[in-house]
């Protein structure tokens, strides 16, 4: 016999892939990490391929596309990115920066820094970030997930 839980983690899995409806807050405090070579050509939780080299990152409950100025509180550094996948997945962090974010606000070599968040723009004024995806697409990137 087959346990429902386990019938229910593709389809919560899958809420991953759909964008939220709002931004709770539009400034927020608290630890910025990185990621880069490992999930470098992956599809990120917007459909769009992750590029360590452009200046994204992942947020939890932020719409896909919106624009958010990262200021780094220990050297002043600031930097835009676009929110294009979800995470950090680790407590006590809020947001992940591609490799070229994080080499901006000067936080490669700690890999972690203390940062300030601020809404630079909305998910309706930035251009999309990628194309719809199938299903099947869709379910591609829940394997590369897990």
């Amino acid at each position: 016999m087959i346990k429902p839980s386990i019938l229910l983690t593709p389809a919560i899995a899958m809420m991953a892939l759909l964008p939220t409806t709002s931004v709770m807050a539009s400034i927020s405090d608290g630890v910025a990490s990185y990621y880069a070579e490992r999930f470098d050509g992956r599809r990120t939780a917007s459909g769009a391929r992750f590029d360590m080299q452009a200046l994204t990152a992942a947020h939890r409950t932020l719409d896909f596309g919106t624009r958010v100025k990262v200021t780094n509180k220990a050297n002043g550094r600031s930097v835009e990115v676009v929110i294009n996948d979800r995470g950090p997945f680790k407590r006590g962090r809020v947001i992940d920066l591609s490799k070229a974010a994080a080499r901006e606000i000067g936080m490669l070599g700690a890999g972690l820094a203390p940062v300030s968040l601020e809404i630079a723009g909305t998910a309706q004024a930035a251009e999309p970030i990628a194309q719809p995806i199938s299903v099947a697409e869709a379910q591609r990137v829940m394997m590369d997930l897990f």
